[in-house]
């Protein structure tokens, strides 16, 4: 029997794709209420039910899943916010965990910035451990992976410690033979009761010199936990310092927003339309993510001169015309769901170190 995947703050799917990648699986519904996410999924997935805003759903009357799987609003934990962690209106983490604790799923894949890891994440696991559920996890580079920018990211699996519970709703489920059912939890039991309303997109900003993971999860490569600002303001100043920063390979200064590269270095609008544009410095990373992903770099910026989108999707690891070719969705929509995205093949990568080869073997 296939798995059922259901899928939370979904954006463009990127994290849906590294989940059905490692464990098969197709999508049984998705829940994002931004609207140019929910444009992005209606085109690619029409026939699957967006629940919207995941805040407001009575997770009683959804259709049990086997995974779940979500990119939740990092803004909360994040360096160049406030950081105000649980207290923060965009903090949405409790609700999550109540749909957990009554879906009850096989699987729960998450993923967010490295700053969570200094803030809020010790609630994120004792909400999984009072849920019944054990946890690893670890902090990927999309640069580990061989993309031209470093966009470190923290990734977690979840799974139910009492393998032999049948889940919500009896034994029929895949994998999940009869025994002790484990109780959904009452909502004041998870999270402490902090009700938050949920923000729309995630607005990534960047995590900066954090301590490495707990001994309990792994991280790969034992890189340093320096990360990338990927928003879409960011990603709007210039392609040059997203790129620089995966040939550096160094940690910096925090909000990569230093001048804007020469536009013959872009290949600006002085470069002439359908020439190869000169990366100068940024060549071997563009290569090196040309050779990964099997196409070459579009041109970084449009005929005004402003930041192509296509390269944005192309540097997020994506299909051409994932994002960039959907019907009705505005440039800065486009800019948006790319820079709040995830890159499927870190994320392939993270899931692969997280759940070994006979785990997978055996989910599938």
């Amino acid at each position: 029997m296939s798995l059922r995947i259901g899928s939370l703050c979904t954006g463009y799917g990127g994290l849906d794709m590294a989940v059905q990648k490692v464990l098969g699986g197709t999508t049984a519904w998705v829940a994002d209420n931004d609207p140019g996410a929910s444009r992005i999924l209606a085109h690619h997935y029409p026939d699957v039910p967006n629940l919207g805003d995941l805040t407001a759903v009575d997770w009683r009357q959804v259709e049990p899943v086997d995974v779940v799987c979500g990119g939740y609003p990092c803004q909360p934990f994040s360096s160049a916010g406030k950081r105000k962690g649980v207290f923060d209106d965009r903090h949405i983490w409790p609700h999550i965990a109540r749909a957990l604790g009554v879906l009850r799923p096989r699987y729960a894949v998450f993923e967010n910035v490295a700053g969570h890891l200094s803030l809020g994440f010790d609630t994120v696991l004792a909400d999984l451990a009072a849920l019944g559920f054990d946890a690893r996890w670890s902090c990927v580079r999309a640069s580990d992976v061989g993309a031209a920018h470093r966009r470190n990211r923290l990734f977690l699996l979840a799974w139910p410690a009492d393998t032999q519970g049948p889940g919500r709703q009896g034994p029929g489920l895949p994998g999940r033979p009869a025994g002790r059912r484990l109780t959904a939890a009452h909502p004041l039991d998870v999270g402490g009761g902090r009700s938050r309303s949920r923000g729309a997109g995630r607005d990534e900003p960047a995590a900066r010199g954090l301590a490495a993971a707990h001994a309990g999860g792994r991280r790969l490569q034992g890189g340093s936990a320096g990360d990338s600002p990927e928003s879409a303001q960011q990603f709007t100043h210039a392609v040059g310092p997203v790129v620089r920063e995966a040939v550096a390979d160094a940690p910096s200064d925090g909000r990569q927003q230093g001048r804007t590269e020469p536009a013959r270095q872009q290949g600006g609008p002085d470069t002439p339309l359908g020439s190869g544009a000169d990366w100068g410095p940024y060549t071997a990373a563009i290569t090196r993510w040309e050779g990964v992903i099997g196409r070459p770099a579009p041109r970084p910026t449009d005929p005004l001169g402003r930041l192509n989108p296509p390269l944005v999707e192309w540097l997020m690891g994506l299909p051409a015309g994932h994002v960039t070719d959907v019907p009705g969705l505005s440039r800065t929509a486009q800019l948006k769901a790319l820079g709040n995205g995830v890159v499927p093949q870190q994320a392939t990568a993270a899931l692969h170190a997280l759940m070994n080869a006979d785990e997978a073997a055996a989910a599938a």
